[in-house]
């Protein structure tokens, strides 16, 4: 059984020893594919380490996170556009509109989004959507930019089933996390009226975690609980839910 994480900050743990024990436990549970995004030009060196120390497993995405979208956005694209070019990376990623913590910068951020949906396109990759609290303006960008070169994946899916099929309608997959095993929060219901063929599934390591950990630190490991209450929800087993979530990663992300 392979399961993929396609969107994980493990790299955030830097102790040599613990980042060992951690990727062993994804190991012991079958997770042996792990999608890591950087959040801002300072992160990329985190990213570009756990790469290096474990090629195998470990694939980067790079791009600007939007609650990083600050004043100096603009110098930060630009160093995160000369590291694209000197990184083979397989998603443009975590980028999009946030607009829960602040909406000083929503202009900026909705101009750095289209930037970067652009540099996808041109490097022919696909992009990991951040989204919160700002599903349509999100979603305003993404119908403009939408062609036969646009794809990716929504991250941190937590929306309605209206709000599911219109971006499956574009042609993205939904990252499932931690939050489909939260009692009150819906997402089950949801989750359960959707082809598993329009789902990948995701842990946001080391947040987000789900139950039975829920209040602690969130790891890749983890991720056997989100398949399997995806598994449940969708009546399958876990090997199946495994293999068709794998799948669709490695459509979307080449790999």
């Amino acid at each position: 059984m392979v399961l993929t994480d396609t969107h994980t900050h493990q790299y955030y743990e830097t102790d040599p020893v613990k980042k060992a024990e951690l990727m062993q436990r994804c190991l012991d549970n079958g997770i042996s594919r792990l999608f890591l995004p950087n959040v801002d030009s300072s992160s990329i060196p985190q990213v570009m380490d756990m790469v290096s120390a474990y090629p195998q497993y470990c694939f980067p995405m790079l791009g600007l996170h939007p609650c990083d979208v600050k004043a100096n956005w603009e110098q930060e694209l630009d160093a995160i556009y000369t590291a694209l070019q000197q990184t083979k990376v397989y998603a443009i990623g975590e980028i999009g509109i946030d607009l829960y913590w602040d909406k000083t910068f929503i202009t900026e951020q909705q101009e750095a989004f289209r930037t970067q949906i652009n540099w996808a396109k041109d490097a022919q990759l696909p992009i990991n959507i951040h989204c919160r609290n700002a599903f349509d303006e999100v979603y305003a960008v993404l119908e403009q930019a939408f062609d036969d070169k646009l794809r990716g994946i929504f991250h941190c899916f937590s929306g309605t089933l209206e709000q599911a099929n219109k971006i499956i309608d574009l042609g993205f997959k939904l990252g499932i996390g931690g939050v489909v095993t939260y009692k009150n929060a819906g997402l089950d219901k949801v989750v359960e009226q959707i082809s598993l063929e329009h789902i990948v599934l995701e842990t946001d390591s080391p947040y987000l975690t789900p139950v039975p950990f829920r209040g602690k630190p969130n790891e890749s490991s983890y991720l056997i609980h989100v398949a399997q209450k995806v598994a449940d929800l969708h009546q399958t087993s876990l090997e199946n839910v495994a293999q068709i979530t794998t799948e669709n990663s490695k459509i979307i992300f080449g790999v």
